[in-house]
């Protein structure tokens, strides 16, 4: 080796220089990570802000949500509030929460709540008909107030879709849809041969849902029972006994074609399978809006005609204070409310074919169904409403159709 040439590192020399570089490396590293909050101090020092968190992250860390909630919905509002949810998730509150939106009956829902189905933090039923019923039921069981927040996120009325060629005939016949004449059409023998002259479409069908496991299927009852004693208010446990009132509606009953579990799945079998299946069906308006372009492109044009008497669906949002959600998820629910109220949420409810519960977004305007579908029938003013029934008149109604019925 020259005298000018550098000195070569020993074995153990590289090792020290290796262990040196790799620990500068580490320390860099842990230094990173520990960097606090723009704006605060890590846990435990001034500013009393947590440490950072991964980027993206909720209280879990990487991509996890801070909190999830389940929402136990009717299927009647399933596109709009997939498409809110959707909405909400860009927004920053959205992120941080996992809105989990479970399809189901309005009744059904009540009862998987009463049965302690612990992914249900919101039940947002179709209308507040079984409320009471519910939260009788929940006294009894947890012995606690049931609901901590409600406010009716969109309203609806109940409507009977007909397919637009049997819609004339049946009026030019009865004169008006009503449960009476819906009856009536029942009634008859010989089905369309007696009503309109036409024996090539069979006996006449109509379908609602399941009374046990639907709201729409339970207001069918009542407006029934309403129909029948010719009133608009005050029905009585003398009116739901009345043995006249029983047969009448044990023949309609006896007509109906099938009982889906909610009003959505009705409507979509109406489309899906056409007048074979069902010449009407009792279902929410929001719900006919919805499907009237579907329908035609496939079996022809629709027409919605209003019940003589009428109950109006509110579609409340209830946060539960249930023994199995915490408060944080009862906090992301009322902000999730919150979201639903606002006037660009409640617009688009318009376009799925529900009345916002917010009052200032407008109904009628260029571009609302209300306006552009009116040609199938649509109106705002409905005439008559009824008053919804007490626990008991409706626990009773439900009682005499599963007895007369042999359903569950």
């Amino acid at each position: 080796m020259s005298e000018t040439s550098p000195p070569r590192l020993t074995t153990a020399g590289k090792l020290a220089v290796f262990l040196f570089v790799a620990a500068c490396l580490y320390g860099a590293y842990a230094l990173f990570l520990r960097k606090p909050v723009a704006g605060g101090g890590s846990a435990g020092q001034p500013g009393g802000q947590p440490a950072a968190r991964p980027a993206g992250g909720g209280l879990f860390g990487g991509d996890a949500p801070a909190v999830a909630i389940g929402i136990a919905y009717g299927t009647e509002k399933e596109r709009w509030l997939q498409w809110a949810a959707a909405e909400y998730a860009k927004t920053s509150d959205g992120k941080r929460v996992k809105v989990d939106l479970i399809p189901m009956g309005s009744l059904e829902g009540a009862q998987a709540v009463l049965a302690g189905d612990q992914r249900i933090t919101v039940w947002s039923p179709a209308s507040a008909l079984y409320k009471d019923i519910f939260l009788e039921d929940w006294q009894v069981k947890h012995g606690n107030k049931a609901i901590v927040r409600e406010e009716n996120l969109a309203l609806t009325p109940m409507v009977v879709v007909l397919w637009a060629e049997r819609y004339g005939p049946f009026i030019a016949k009865y004169g008006q849809v009503s449960f009476r004449t819906l009856g009536q059409a029942l009634a008859e023998p010989s089905g369309w041969q007696a009503i309109a002259g036409k024996p090539e479409w069979g006996l006449f069908k109509l379908g609602h849902t399941h009374p046990n496991q639907s709201n729409s299927g339970l207001m069918a009852l009542v407006l029934m029972a309403y129909d029948y004693h010719n009133k608009t208010r005050g029905l009585t446990l003398q009116d739901i006994l009345d043995p006249g009132f029983a047969a009448w509606t044990q023949g309609i009953e006896r007509g109906v074609s099938g009982l889906a579990n909610s009003t959505g799945n009705l409507m979509r079998e109406m489309v899906l399978k056409g007048p074979s299946a069902y010449d009407a069906v009792a279902v929410y308006e929001s719900v006919a809006i919805d499907y009237l372009k579907n329908a035609e492109g496939r079996w022809g044009e629709l027409r919605i005609a209003y019940p003589q008497r009428n109950l109006w669906s509110e579609n409340p949002y209830y946060i539960l204070d249930a023994p199995w959600s915490t408060k944080e998820q009862r906090e992301a629910a009322a902000k999730f409310l919150d979201f639903l109220l606002s006037e660009p949420i409640q617009r688009e409810s318009l376009a799925h074919g529900f009345r916002p519960g917010n009052p200032a977004v407008p109904v009628r305007f260029a571009g609302s169904p209300f306006v552009a579908y009116e040609r199938f029938g649509l109106k705002v003013d409905l005439g008559t409403v009824c008053e919804p029934p007490r626990a008991e008149v409706i626990n009773n109604l439900l009682a005499g159709w599963q007895r007369s019925h042999g359903a569950p």
